[in-house]
């Protein structure tokens, strides 16, 4: 089956850094978009970074732009996000998701259909 499994999460201090990955099994990895979102308590949750299929084209939310960057290796199936100079506002779960290719560089929540659970983020100050 279908299995997008998240890691690197973790407690950190404020300026510090995080790689967070996401590998990928059970499904056609390099014809998929991938994005990583974040939920905070309380908050909806929203679309931090985005790559498309061959990696050649990235989105970012404003309020990353500068401190994330989103990466992916296609021969090992996983998508990776670079977090550097971490803010107590970033704390949240990331999930890494897919979305079909077609999508291009999607923000909409709805056209992601796999989904991972998550892994914890928390920045102290």
């Amino acid at each position: 089956q279908v299995q997008l499994v998240e890691s690197g999460g973790g407690l950190v201090q404020a300026g510090a850094s995080l790689r967070l990955s996401c590998a990928a099994s059970g499904l056609a990895f390099s014809t998929y978009t991938m994005g990583w979102f974040r939920q905070a308590p309380g908050k909806e949750r929203e679309l931090v970074a985005v790559i498309s299929w061959s990696g050649g084209s990235t989105s970012y939310a404003d309020s990353v732009k500068g401190r994330i960057a989103i990466s992916r290796d296609n021969s090992r199936k996983s998508v990776y996000l670079q977090m550097n100079s971490l803010k107590p506002e970033d704390t949240a779960v990331y999930y890494c998701a897919a979305a079909p290719a077609g999508y291009g560089l999607t923000y909409r929540i709805s056209n992601y259909a796999r989904w991972g659970q998550g892994t914890q983020v928390t920045v102290s100050s």
